[in-house]
């Protein structure tokens, strides 16, 4: 037997050990987690948002409704170039506007240091790595050049009306041909170079009997949170304080810090709600700015972008171009699998569309070719939005494996059953679980999948042409470093958990804890979730799905610490006396030993007997080294049901079923909902959204709701969710990451739809009207 034989004997065995597992809570190492119940009935629960009462009585207070004393309002101007140099600025007729406070440039801007790029450094939170505000450079179309404070709102906008700005342009790369004819490079991702080759897959391609070749295009998208992003700022002598629509505190305070060249503990950022936040809310201009002019203005500032303002400030998600070919055997197994094509970014940040992560995980080809190149184009910098590469790249790689299954006559199931890996296809590493063939059978049956017609246009009602698709979700698993959390156990049982966490909407407190409940064996209502705020402990970030896995590292380590110390004090006249935390665990309000529930004591009892109202511990969640061993991800069938009217061209969207393979589920109700909300936002990229370009002159020309189009209510047909539960034996409580999978497939599901409705094949998004005429 080969080397690769016996790496997939043994995947199949680790698979097979996973299942075994699969109904306990578990814990990094494979282990069941003895400190949580098995078949606790919290965990898993549908339990509904503790945050939601006061989001639906309008008292959960966003960044932009702290009230301080003295505020000043902010409004900023926009270069109307894409590169050069302002040439003259004359702000006097603003100055002298009515309210007005302060109107700053890079005449009078106090000195700063650059934002540190996003991932340069271990808590850099910034979307572009330039200057602000220190020089007359041009560096986008958009780019902010003045901010005026005044004692409103209104005034502030309307002194804007006044400035007088003219500019020196200078020549930019305002389209992707002219940025390609410049160079491009093979692009990096989170440090990794965007590149995987094994083998020939070029001549393997041309060798095999069935191909398919072809080239897929996504457009241009922004973020449209219904939260603007928005800062309440003031300064407190050299201490910053920032309200902030963020989701990263920690990275945000660190970033500042390095901005103004002061401590990271004299900048403090809260931000206890988001409304929105999907990648884009992170550090951009708006907030340094709003921190400078508080500084020269002694005042506190807020600042609100307004909805163009976003636009012209904040990154989004960049085109793609993208080839996939695909060559198969008689048996329909993959002989060769390539995805290769062109993402543009700009000299200043390092965010190209990832666009090969499906295809480095998902099928068993003998051959690869990936690589994601990238070409600079002068414009707002890119920057994550929800599932950054995964999402479109599922387009294309989805799309055309549909493509193939139809030359070979296959089902497009059966052809994706047939190319399933026994281990990772590009790091050969064990996956650490999955069931993606499970969920496939699920929502196959579900959804009535064998109502299918393979040959399209076979299916009629009245003008609608319908049709079914199918593609594959998936996601990588991640956690960062940083994770530490605070416990505090009081002496009747209530309990306080601390962590540098964010709450975008997703249930993270809800979730988090009802965990926290079933490990200390207390109420859910006696559990305090506090997170939100730069100085509680650890710096974990909300994005990359990533968030859940870090706070549960975070609290089991907590947790451990607690049971040590309690049973520190227990004495030797405790029932628990001589026992370590290995051996205990948390039940009805208590402590009672693993494998007998007599040896009992309460939590009051425990401190009463120590003479304590209260103890508080707090630990760091240990390295993140479980994606170096094993083979991380999330999974997902999308299936779509959708109507092609065959007079009009127009496409609609009846039915979509996600079934989904993301290890443990912790709230069925919160997971539900972000699984639904991302299959929406994939709703939108394959059908309506799209960011218009200006090649002339590199302006965005549609930066409002009423033109850049996403999913309202009507476009949204009944969604439907169903999932494995199946626990990840290597995750924290065996839960993978949900909040960006949904939107993954999606889009090549509704294309595959469309096709099998009427035979077109839109291989260039957003599928419109006009493109099935």
């Amino acid at each position: 037997m080969n080397i690769i034989q016996n790496m997939q004997k043994a995947g199949q065995a680790i698979m097979q050990k996973a299942v075994e597992h699969a109904p306990d809570m578990l814990i990094p190492g494979g282990r069941p987690d003895p400190l949580i119940a098995q078949d606790h009935p919290l965990v898993g629960a549908p339990v509904s948002r503790v945050d939601g009462a006061l989001k639906v009585q309008g008292a959960a207070p966003f960044a932009a409704e702290i009230p301080l004393d003295r505020m000043a309002y902010a409004a900023l101007v926009y270069s109307t170039i894409a590169k050069g140099r302002i040439a003259s600025l004359d702000t006097s007729l603003a100055e002298a506007a009515p309210g007005v406070v302060l109107v700053m440039s890079y005449r009078n801007a106090p000195k700063m240091k650059q934002v540190p790029l996003f991932m340069s450094k271990p808590k850099a939170a910034g979307g572009a790595a330039l200057p602000v505000f220190q020089d007359d450079a041009v560096h986008w179309n958009g780019q902010p050049v003045v901010l005026v404070l005044a004692e409103t709102q209104e005034q502030a906008d309307h002194a804007c009306t006044l400035v007088r700005v003219s500019y020196e342009s200078t020549h930019a790369v305002t389209t992707l041909d002219e940025a390609k004819a410049n160079g491009t490079k093979t692009g990096n991702f989170q440090g990794e170079p965007l590149e995987d080759i094994k083998g020939d897959a070029e001549a393997e391609l041309a060798a095999a009997p069935y191909q398919v070749d072809a080239k897929y295009t996504t457009p241009r998208q922004n973020h449209n949170a219904i939260e603007l992003h928005a800062a309440t700022v003031a300064w407190d002598g050299d201490e910053l304080r920032i309200h902030d629509a963020t989701q990263a505190v920690a990275h945000t305070a660190w970033s500042m810090a390095e901005v103004f060249g002061i401590k990271e503990t004299q900048v403090h950022v809260s931000s206890p709600f988001v409304g929105g936040g999907f990648g884009g809310k992170a550090l951009w201009q708006h907030q340094v700015l709003a921190a400078a002019a508080s500084r020269l203005a002694g005042r506190p500032v807020r600042i609100m972008l307004s909805r163009e303002g976003v636009y012209h400030v904040v990154g989004g998600r960049t085109l793609t171009e993208q080839r996939v070919a695909i060559g198969a055997g008689d048996d329909g197994r993959f002989s060769a699998l390539i995805q290769t094509g062109v993402a543009p970014m700009t000299e200043h940040n390092n965010m190209p569309e990832p666009f090969i992560m499906p295809a480095r995980c998902l099928y068993a080809a003998r051959t690869m070719k990936l690589n994601v190149s990238t070409a600079t184009m002068d414009m707002v910098a890119n920057t994550f939005m929800r599932a950054p590469g995964e999402s479109v790249g599922s387009f294309a790689l989805e799309c055309a494996v549909d493509e193939l299954a139809e030359r070979m006559g296959l089902d497009p199931i059966v052809l994706r059953r047939r190319n399933e890996p026994v281990q990772d296809p590009t790091k050969g590493t064990p996956f650490s679980s999955r069931h993606l063939i499970e969920a496939y059978r699920l929502g196959a049956e579900r959804f009535g999948w064998q109502a299918r017609h393979a040959k399209p246009g076979m299916r009629r009602e009245g003008e609608w042409l319908v049709g079914l698709g199918c593609a594959t979700a998936t996601y990588p698993y991640y956690r960062m470093p940083g994770g530490a959390a605070r416990i505090t156990l009081e002496r009747d049982g209530r309990v306080r958990v601390e962590v540098a966490a964010h709450e975008m909407g997703m249930g993270t407190a809800t979730a988090q804890s009802q965990v926290v409940a079933a490990r200390l064996g207390v109420p859910l209502e006696q559990v305090t979730f506090v997170y939100g705020d730069s100085t509680l402990p650890g710096t974990v970030l909300a994005g990359g799905s990533q968030q859940s896995a870090s706070i549960g590292i975070s609290v089991h380590a907590a947790h451990k610490a607690l049971l040590t110390e309690l049973l520190a004090l227990a004495g030797r006249d405790s029932p628990l006396a001589g026992l370590d935390a290995e051996q205990v665990r948390g039940h009805d309000g208590g402590l009672c030993k693993l494998d007998d529930p007599g040896r009992y004591e309460s939590y009051a009892a425990l401190l009463t007997r120590a003479g304590r109202d209260r103890i508080e511990v707090m630990a760091k969640a240990p390295l993140p080294l479980e994606t170096q061993h094993w083979s991380m991800h999330s999974y997902g069938a999308i299936f779509c049901e959708v109507r092609v009217n065959a007079v009009t061209g127009e496409p609609r969207v009846t039915r979509l079923l996600g079934s989904f393979d993301c290890g443990r589920i912790l709230n069925a109700k919160t997971a539900a909902s972000q699984f639904r909300g991302g299959m929406i936002m994939g709703l939108g990229l394959a059908l309506m959204e799209e960011t218009l370009w200006d090649e002339r002159n590199g302006r965005i020309v549609n930066p409002s709701l009423s033109e850049y189009h996403v999913p309202a209510h009507l476009d949204v047909p009944p969604i439907e969710v169903l999932w494995t539960d199946i626990a990840d034996p290597h995750a924290p409580a065996g839960a993978r990451g949900i909040g960006e999978i949904g939107i993954t497939g999606t889009a090549a599901a509704v294309a595959n739809a469309v096709y099998n409705a009427c035979g077109k094949r839109v291989r260039d998004l957003p599928i419109t009207l006009d493109k099935l005429l």
